[in-house]
């Protein structure tokens, strides 16, 4: 049985991860600060590597708004800690692949929408910056020889376990309340991904990974789906068949306003398109929230 070195195991995509890959006959080594496990901890996980065949790296500060707020540990998690995890593989014996979870955050303030996958990076924050660095470090190591790929993950939702100021768990569970549902922005406008596209995606690298494919370009898995924050808040009423008012506050500064992308490379290399629109993953997650609300969900 292969053993997967999986980093950030615990937050929404790794938690969701997991069973898919077990199903696959992978035997999992989890890592994550909630199990102890700090990814800057360089000592712990080169004992973990030693014994792995391939990793699947999401641990990271995950959130723009947590970056703008520590800048140093943003960079230093996202950035040194992912250098040094490809650092370590590439001096392992066992050569594991490695999956890295980037964003589209990397893209910046694009000027050209739908946004290619080959499209320059130009981040305008410190979490996209970071996430850049961890993208260079790992085009080093595949030059150096180790089997390397990088997915661009586009706001992924879809949990009622999500953190719950993130924007669409925080729409649909005011909606359901029927409070008022604050908007950063009505016209802002991004391309949002429900969790089981986002891991069927993730799935599909995994397997060309494993299988020894060396040279898969970054790929973003996105619907390609421009939906406002209006937009979005108005799906999640609606939903709801809720009353909920919308409670308009300007945009933060340090936040990419206007983003969504063409899912070329993803087709392309992976015969893999979204089956969630903005719409039905908006209903479905309202859905959760009513059950958890009522007593459905233990």
């Amino acid at each position: 049985m292969k053993k997967i070195v999986i980093t950030g195991s615990e937050g929404l995509i790794g938690s969701s991860f997991k069973p898919e890959l077990i199903n696959l006959g992978y035997e999992l080594i989890t890592y994550d600060l909630k199990l102890g496990k700090d990814i800057c901890d360089t000592n712990k996980l080169k004992a973990h590597i030693s014994q792995c065949q391939g990793i699947i790296h999401l641990a990271a500060v995950s959130r723009v708004v947590w970056g703008q707020n520590n800048p140093d540990l943003c960079w230093q998690t996202n950035a040194e800690a992912s250098n040094d995890l490809l650092n370590i593989a590439l001096a392992s014996e066992n050569k594991p692949w490695v999956l890295v979870a980037s964003s589209r955050e990397v893209y910046g303030e694009s000027k050209h929408l739908p946004v290619s996958d080959n499209q320059p990076v130009s981040p305008i924050n410190i979490y996209g910056r970071s996430k850049a660095a961890m993208e260079k470090s790992a085009l080093k190591a595949r030059a150096l020889g180790l089997t390397v790929g990088i997915a661009r993950l586009a706001n992924v939702y879809g949990s009622i376990n999500d953190h719950q100021d993130r924007v669409l768990p925080a729409f649909c569970k005011a909606a359901v309340l029927g409070e008022p549902l604050r908007i950063d922005g009505l016209k802002n406008m991004f391309d949002f991904t429900h969790i089981s596209d986002t891991i069927s995606g993730l799935l599909k690298m995994v397997q060309k990974l494993d299988s020894g494919v060396k040279d898969l370009p970054p790929i973003h898995f996105l619907p390609g789906i421009p939906t406002t924050l209006e937009e979005a808040a108005l799906m999640a009423i609606k939903s709801a068949n809720s009353s909920s008012a919308l409670q308009e506050a300007p945009s933060r500064n340090y936040d990419v306003s206007r983003f969504y992308g063409r899912p070329d490379n993803a087709i392309k290399y992976l015969n893999w398109e979204a089956k969630v629109s903005p719409s039905l993953g908006i209903a479905m997650l309202v859905n959760e929230f009513v059950k958890e609300l009522t007593g459905e969900i233990a």
